[in-house]
């Protein structure tokens, strides 16, 4: 009988104790859940209506999610994923990379097209008059949170303050390092219009972005500022700001014209033929801001190799190419310049006119080719 009590009370014990792990697994649970949709920085997300509108705009959206177009795979399985390496350096330069204070035009006229590449993929436009600011990401950390994630291995040539008014804010996607909550927080006021693909509004809306100021966009749909045309154009990526929305929000590349100049930027994007399809629809581009870095064979449909990029360029026949998502954040495994190293090397073998400013350099399309110093060889 004592036997049959003690093993009874070590039953309870143990029972009493699994069901204690299981309440706290579960509050736990709830407590994620809560700090995911109240805490701002994961944004929003799209009402019942804004989902069936999103199914007659875009052929893309089905099944209540985005899709890219033929057959995509997220992730593979790969042997050594990061063997193409180039110039054998580490993850992050061993020493502070070149930085240049920006020298933007304070009154740019129609005539005019500069670009200033602030690192990643965050560069101010300045054409048809106006200042146009692709992906903004003015953190040290690209993370939903300021104490965890990838860490800013270069400094900023420009806090947000710096900024001139910005007439335009294009987003390409919803991921950290190419949307941040802090970054808009802090140049809002100054930001005339918000451009973005379907379903990041919800975003911005979230954030307390005034919805008149937003643009949401489908594939190959167009908006007219003042004599410049933004087309939302595809490219082959992935969204999702939390666990539970991969793929809720569109991706984009983005084709801007206007008289005189014509600009492609690539957005996050793995290779594939939406760059003949963008070609055919527009001809010959003058400059063409490529993707070319956090590349993997893990995820080779997501971005593009460097030589791809180079690849990509030539289709559109780019007068001029920048390679761009690289100089700032890890994501990756490759060597922190072989991103711009690879595309240059390529680039120059194709007849490939390569500009590579340094971070915060304004380049003036007049004299473009005073940009092609390839600073990095010169960084351990």
């Amino acid at each position: 009988m004592k036997g049959f009590l003690k093993t009874h009370r070590w039953a309870r014990i143990v029972l009493w104790s699994l069901s204690g792990l299981l309440l706290f697994i579960v509050l736990l649970l709830c407590a994620v859940l809560l700090f995911i949709n109240f805490y701002p920085s994961f944004g929003g997300s799209a009402s019942k209506e804004k989902k069936e509108a999103y199914t007659l705009r875009a052929e893309n959206y089905f099944d209540g999610t985005f899709h890219n177009i033929g057959a995509f795979t997220l992730m593979t399985e790969a042997d050594d994923p990061y063997k193409e390496r180039t110039s054998g350096k580490g993850r992050t330069p061993s020493e502070k990379l070149p930085i240049v204070t920006p020298a933007f035009l304070q009154e740019p006229s129609k005539d005019d097209l500069t670009l200033t590449w602030l690192g990643h993929s965050t560069t101010l436009l300045q054409m048809q008059g106006m200042n146009i600011l692709f992906d903004p990401v003015l953190s040290e950390i690209s993370s939903p949170v300021s104490f965890a994630g990838s860490k800013r291995f270069s400094d900023l040539p420009i806090t947000a303050e710096e900024l001139p008014s910005i007439d335009l804010v294009i987003i390409s996607h919803d991921h950290y390092d190419h949307l941040d909550y802090p970054t808009i927080q802090k140049i809002d006021g100054k930001v005339k219009k918000y451009i973005v693909p379907l379903g990041v509004e919800n975003h911005l809306e979230r954030w307390g972005i005034s919805e008149e100021k937003i643009t949401a966009v489908a594939w190959w749909e167009e908006v007219e500022i003042d004599s410049l045309t933004v087309v939302c154009t595809p490219s082959r990526h992935y969204s999702g700001r939390k666990m539970i929305d991969q793929n809720d929000t569109l991706w984009a590349s983005w084709v801007l014209k206007n008289e005189s100049f014509q600009v492609f930027e690539s957005g996050d994007t793995g290779f594939g033929d939406q760059f003949g399809e963008i070609y055919a629809k527009f001809g010959d581009f003058d400059l063409a801001l490529m993707d070319c870095a956090q590349y993997s064979t893990k995820w080779h449909d997501v971005h593009m190799f460097p030589e791809e990029a180079v690849m990509a360029a030539e289709i559109l026949h780019a007068e001029v190419a920048v390679p761009i998502h690289w100089g700032a954040f890890t994501l990756s495994d490759h060597a922190w310049d072989d991103p711009a190293e690879r595309f240059t090397l390529r680039g120059e073998e194709a007849g490939l006119s390569v500009v590579t400013p340094r971070l915060g350099e304004t380049a003036q399309w007049s004299r473009f080719s005073d940009y092609t110093q390839r600073w990095w060889r010169e960084i351990a």
